[in-house]
């Protein structure tokens, strides 16, 4: 039986992930459990489910970071999808980044770019 904090991130993860998101869970399932039930508890049960933000800010929160790291590209996908999925447009995920190289320097900024790109392509293809 999963805790409330896992139903409440489960369903925060699917609003904003969609299957992304729970490929990401399912695929934790068999190496690290525990982990997979963390992952939806804490970031989405908790963090993403507190007031004062609403889902697109924080999503652009979240795309800014993993493009600043600059080592995170699976999960900057991930949260290029959620950022569209929560109301972000292409352009103001390409500005993010553009935004980025003054913070985080071009070859970050460069590699959101391409996995924006990446992502922006892959939902053009489903619609077609």
């Amino acid at each position: 039986m999963k805790s409330e904090r896992y139903k409440k991130g489960w369903d925060r993860l699917k609003e904003i992930d969609g299957a992304a998101g729970e490929n990401v869970i399912n695929a934790l399932k068999d190496i690290a459990p525990d982990f997979a039930d963390l992952l939806v508890e804490f970031p989405f049960g908790d963090v993403y489910s507190r007031q004062g933000l609403d889902l697109k800010s924080r999503e652009i929160a979240t795309v800014a970071a993993l493009t600043a790291m600059g080592t995170a590209g699976p999960q900057l996908k991930v949260h290029v999808n959620g950022a569209l999925n929560v109301g972000c447009t292409q352009q103001e995920i390409i500005e993010i980044m553009i935004q980025m190289a003054v913070y985080a320097g071009f070859p970050s900024a460069l590699n959101g770019l391409f996995i924006a790109k990446e992502v922006f392509d892959e939902r053009e293809s489903k619609v077609e």
